[in-house]
C-alpha cells in the first residue's frame, strides 16, 4: 500500500494482540505510533509509549480505541497496561478540536457525549467491510467453542443459527461444509428466503418456542434478548449456546445456568482466536479510514 500513513501521528490505546499486529502494518504504511497502555507488550521500543492522556492529546493526529471499545464504567481493554485506562468525561473533555476517535463500538453513553462535545466519533465494528471479514474468526472460534462444550460432533448435528447478518452468513456457510443440520432463525422474511436459497431449514422467529427442543447447538447473532426464559425451558438440556451477540448477548444466562444448560458469551472472537488476521484486517481497513478525517501533512480534519 505504500506510505499513505506518512506524517500521520496515531495513538493506539490498549487493546489486546489485534494490536501486536495492527501496529506494525500501520508502521509500514508511514504512521508514527504513540502507544498508551502498552508497555507490557511485545512491541518494546518499536513505538512511542506515553504516560498518560495528556501527553497523547498533544501529539496524535487521531486516537484509535480497541474493537472491544469499553466497558460501561468506560474502562478500555488493555491487556498490555500497568493500569487501567479509563475512557470518562474528562478525557473527552481534553481531546483537541478535529482529533477524530476511532473505536470499534461505542456504548450509546459514549455516542451521546461524543455528539454534545462536537467530537467526531468513528465506531467501525458495523461497517460492512469490517464486519463481513471478521466474521471468518467469528465463525470459526464459535465452532471451535462449540466442539469444546459438545460430545458430539458438528456433522451431523441440529445446529440452529439465529440472525442471518453478516456473521450469520459466513456461520451457516461453515456449518453447511462441516455436514451439520442448519435451521436459521430469523424474523425478517428476505433472511428466511436467503436461508431456503442457502439450502438450510428456515424457521420465523415466531415459531422458534415449537421447535427449539430440537436443537443440539445454538449460534445466536441476534444483538436481543431471544433467548429468554420460556425459550430456555423449552430446550433440551444437553443443548450448547454459543452467543456471539455484543455485551450483554442475547441470552438470559443466569437462568440458562440453573436449568443447566451450557451458554456462553464469545464477544471479540477475532481477537481470541485469530489474532494475527484479525490485526492484519484492521490494517487493511483503517487507512482509508484514517484519510477520511486526517490530512497526512497536518493536524486536524480534512
Amino acid at each position: 500500500m505504500g506510505a499513505v500513513l506518512e506524517g500521520v501521528r496515531l495513538a493506539v490505546i490498549g487493546g489486546d494482540d489485534r494490536e501486536i499486529y495492527l501496529i506494525p502494518e500501520l508502521q509500514r504504511q508511514g504512521a508514527n505510533i504513540i502507544g498508551l497502555g502498552l508497555e507490557k507488550s511485545p512491541l518494546g521500543h518499536s513505538i512511542e509509549h506515553a504516560s498518560s492522556f495528556e501527553e497523547v492529546m498533544e501529539k496524535a493526529h487521531a486516537l484509535l480505541f480497541p474493537m472491544f471499545g469499553t466497558d460501561e464504567r468506560g474502562l478500555v481493554k488493555a491487556k498490555y497496561s500497568n493500569s487501567p485506562i479509563v475512557l470518562n468525561k474528562d478525557v473527552l473533555e481534553s481531546i483537541p478540536l478535529g482529533v477524530p476517535l476511532f473505536i470499534g463500538w461505542a456504548r450509546p453513553a459514549l455516542k451521546a457525549a461524543a455528539q454534545n462535545m462536537d467530537i467526531t466519533l468513528v465506531e467501525i465494528v458495523n461497517r460492512d467491510d469490517v464486519a463481513i471479514l471478521n466474521s471468518i474468526p467469528s465463525a470459526e472460534g464459535s465452532i471451535q467453542m462449540a466442539m469444546e462444550a459438545t460430545n458430539i460432533t458438528i456433522h451431523g448435528s441440529q445446529s440452529y443459527v439465529i440472525g442471518l447478518g453478516r456473521t450469520g452468513i459466513t456461520l451457516v456457510n461453515m456449518l453447511k461444509g462441516i455436514g451439520a443440520k442448519v435451521t436459521v432463525v430469523a424474523r425478517k422474511s428476505a433472511d428466511l428466503a436467503r436461508a431456503v436459497e442457502m439450502g438450510v431449514k428456515a424457521v420465523s422467529l415466531t415459531e422458534l418456542e415449537t421447535v427449539i427442543s430440537q436443537a443440539e447447538i445454538v449460534f445466536n447473532t441476534a444483538p436481543a434478548l431471544v433467548l429468554d426464559r420460556n425459550l430456555l425451558e423449552k430446550m433440551s438440556r444437553e443443548a450448547v449456546i454459543i452467543d456471539l451477540a455484543s455485551i450483554p448477548g442475547g441470552t438470559d444466562f443466569e437462568y440458562a445456568q440453573m436449568l443447566g444448560i451450557k451458554a456462553q458469551l464469545a464477544p471479540g472472537l477475532p481477537g481470541i482466536v485469530a489474532a494475527k488476521t484479525a490485526g492484519k484486517i484492521l490494517a487493511k481497513i483503517y487507512p482509508p479510514i484514517i484519510l477520511e478525517y486526517v490530512s497526512p501533512i497536518g493536524k486536524g480534519v480534512r
